[in-house]
């Protein structure tokens, strides 16, 4: 390990760090006026472990924006834990019918990965046409700027937006969220979409994050995924704002939503 790759793992203020990105990428923009994410990157200890790691209370809440669970993804993602140690830790404290939904969650990245290499790594271009009554041309190729910018109509996207970008990771149900958002309220390309995790997400896994947003965008399910701010209430409304006169873009049944977003009817 060279010196300079030392000051990132010991650097003792945000100048420290600052001098080492300018170090590192002399020739890119560097946004000095954000805060670095919560998320330490480091090894967990095995008390961490063993407190993130509850396949119970993960098979219970997990759909829920407050729910328990794990945040090991980034982790996970840069080798400093390991998913084998975590099934240990799982089934060392349940039975195999208790952990079934979290081992089920652990497996996920396998399928992408085993998908991904059927496909020879072209993971930017659509499996399939969009369902959703429009063609490809259709799409933007560009995030609309509100977007970028957490101000969108909708003081919910706007919330999950913020999380993105000032923490580097978002519950999986928020990042369907945006997906739908992005692809099919605001027709925009699903490749825009995912370029944009894949810049933020401290967990970005190519295969992953695209293949997932080509579920949600339908290129790869037989039909788009949408939600609408009822759901939203049933599993954030702890924690975002869910009033409907802040979320006008969200507001209806999915019957109106499907109307408005799509051509043809998607059963």
């Amino acid at each position: 390990m060279c010196s300079s790759d030392l000051l990132v793992l010991n650097h003792k203020d945000l100048a420290d760090l600052w001098a080492y990105l300018d170090l590192k990428f002399a020739e890119d923009h560097i946004d000095r006026s954000a805060e670095p994410s919560q998320i330490i990157g480091k090894i967990p200890t095995a008390q961490e472990l063993d407190h993130a790691i509850s396949p119970s209370e993960y098979g219970r809440t997990r759909n829920f924006y407050s729910g328990h669970v794990t945040r090991l993804s980034p982790f996970i993602r840069h080798g400093l834990t390991k998913k084998p140690t975590m099934v240990d830790i799982a089934l060392s404290k349940y039975s195999k019918s208790t952990s079934e939904k979290f081992l089920q969650e652990l497996a996920w990245g396998e399928f992408w990965a085993a998908v991904a290499e059927g496909l020879d790594g072209d993971l930017w271009t659509d499996l399939e046409p969009y369902k959703t009554g429009f063609e490809a041309d259709d799409y933007s190729d560009e995030l609309p700027q509100d977007i970028l910018d957490a101000c969108t109509p909708n003081a919910a996207i706007n919330h999950f937006i913020d999380d993105l970008a000032s923490n580097g990771y978002v519950h999986n149900h928020a990042r369907m969220y945006l997906a739908a958002y992005v692809v099919h309220f605001r027709r925009v390309k699903w490749q825009a979409g995912a370029y944009w995790f894949m810049t933020h997400l401290l967990d970005a896994d190519l295969a992953s994050n695209n293949l997932s947003w080509q579920w949600v965008a339908s290129t790869f399910s037989h039909k788009p995924y949408i939600f609408n701010l009822d759901n939203v209430r049933n599993y954030c409304a702890d924690l975002v704002n869910c009033d409907p006169m802040d979320n006008p873009e969200l507001n209806g049944s999915y019957e109106q939503l499907t109307n408005r977003l799509f051509r043809g009817t998607h059963e």
